[in-house]
């Protein structure tokens, strides 16, 4: 782990359509972060295999599940749903052409080879509010990473992927009784109000302790049918 002395080493730099992207080695650690914001690294994985266990559990066994997963970031999502025999297909958006090149060829790599090389992978580089937008692709469960919460978004641009009419696009692109689970640093009683009134069923927020500070969440919600 890192300690007070270690400095990170920044490995790679990008300018993208989203502002600067970098990736970073902190001791042990390796580091996402997007315009100064730091997004994500690969301490842990606890938060993100709950959001794809608790999407899949809440399916009730259905057979062969398509999964969406929004934010490829260090991998773990990815990996968690690919060491799992449920998923009939995983597909991955991902808008920043960087850090799909560290996951193919980089250094974040070893941390999803073989998720990515899974033949039920499919990594889509696109912008996530666009494509539940305009795709006619259709899922049994979204599972979506790629902000720090519905209050607290990378850029000005996510914010109406969790207004009425970005939960409208996220239930088009979900199948009758699928499940939107959304990863929050923190609780959102608004957001949670914001599901029902989009007309999500059994909406909850399920807990990931974390060692100081209040706990990391997953948002829970199903489409009707």
């Amino acid at each position: 782990m890192p300690t007070s002395y270690d400095v990170p080493e920044v490995l790679d730099r990008r300018e993208g359509p989203h502002g600067e992207i970098v990736l970073r080695r902190h001791g042990e650690l390796l580091q996402i972060i997007a315009n100064g914001c730091f997004l994500m690294d690969t301490s842990d994985g606890r938060s993100e295999r709950l959001l794809v266990d608790a999407a899949l559990d809440a399916l009730d066994g259905r057979p062969a599940p398509h999964l969406l997963i929004g934010g490829l970031g260090v991998g773990f999502s990815l990996a968690h749903a690919a060491a799992d025999p449920r998923p009939g297909r995983i597909a991955v958006v991902e808008r920043e052409s960087a850090i799909i090149g560290w996951h193919l060829d980089g250094p974040l790599a070893d941390f999803s080879a073989r998720a990515v090389a899974d033949p039920r992978t499919e990594i889509l580089e696109t912008d996530l509010v666009r494509y539940v937008h305009e795709t006619s692709d259709t899922y049994d469960a979204l599972c979506l990473d790629i902000d720090n919460g519905p209050g607290w978004t990378v850029t000005e641009g996510n914010e109406s992927l969790y207004s009425p009419d970005g939960l409208a696009a996220c239930t088009r692109v979900l199948r009758p009784g699928g499940v939107l689970a959304v990863w929050s640093a923190q609780p959102s009683p608004e957001f949670e109000e914001t599901l029902r009134n989009a007309g999500f069923q059994q909406v909850r927020t399920e807990e990931i302790p974390v060692a100081r500070g209040v706990p990391d969440v997953v948002h829970l919600a199903v489409r009707p049918g």
